[in-house]
């Protein structure tokens, strides 16, 4: 179970279904990143790609998404009975790599809740030159075929990861993301994990307050992730409700 100061509050919650994502930095011992750096550089990645055996390679990674912050946003957004998925990934981008296209990761699968989430551990500082990760926000509600994605470069609104060592990000499954050109001198690493619901809510997973949401709830009227039409922003807040809905258990009831 988590500890209830780790669990996000009303305002996180609502800042993830509008936005699609939560970052967490976690205070890890000094030392603990460079070593889970060190280790992934001595197995040469690029020319052995481990796939989902890289944790029983790396296993200090169990401790990443054990640390009470991690583990606190993920019962918050898929409840205490939360199970790490069976496929991970080590993402390995070098110096002289070009940007990634953006792309979704689920299947696009059209259900608006949080039933899968990735969890992205950072093991170094992820400085502009380091190739960071790319976000845009909201797009979790947004379903693109690859192909039309490969054909979009920089959006206006678009986040990147500009990160310290031992952060976590956690999307939603269906965030538009990608990779961009590593300009720097050293390898950036990015250990991908998936976690995914083991049962329907039935109650707010996080330290929910229905008194302080009344006044929150208008977030999801009028806040904006990125510049859309009226049409699109239209059905947005509908889709947020319907997520919203469904973590409290309303839609279950």
């Amino acid at each position: 179970m988590a500890d209830k100061p780790y669990l996000l509050t009303d305002d996180e919650v609502i800042t993830f279904i509008i936005r699609g994502y939560h970052i967490v930095e976690a205070d890890f011992p000094e030392g603990f990143n460079a070593s889970i750096y060190e280790e992934l550089d001595g197995l040469n990645l690029l020319q052995n790609n481990l796939g989902d055996a890289i944790l029983d390679r790396v296993p200090k990674l169990y401790q990443v998404y054990d640390h009470p912050k991690v583990r606190g946003a993920l019962v918050s957004l898929l409840g205490e009975d939360f199970q790490m998925n069976s496929h991970r990934h080590c993402h390995v981008n070098p110096p002289g790599t070009r940007s990634q296209s953006w792309h979704q990761d689920g299947v696009n699968q059209r259900h608006h809740q949080i039933r899968t989430v990735l969890a992205m551990y950072y093991p170094q500082d992820v400085t502009p030159d380091l190739g960071p990760t790319a976000l845009m926000p909201g797009t979790h509600f947004r379903n693109a075929p690859t192909d039309r994605m490969a054909t979009y470069a920089n959006f206006r609104e678009q986040v990147v990861l500009n990160v310290k060592a031992g952060t976590v990000a956690i999307t939603h499954y269906d965030i538009w993301h990608a990779a961009t050109a590593n300009r720097g001198n050293r390898t950036r690493y990015m250990l991908k994990f998936l976690f995914s619901r083991g049962s329907e809510p039935k109650a707010p997973s996080w330290n929910h307050d229905s008194e302080e949401t009344k006044g929150l709830m208008r977030r999801f009227s009028f806040e904006r992730p990125c510049a859309c039409s009226q049409s699109d922003h239209y059905k947005e807040r509908g889709l947020r409700m319907e997520m919203w809905n469904h973590l409290i258990g309303k839609a279950n009831s």
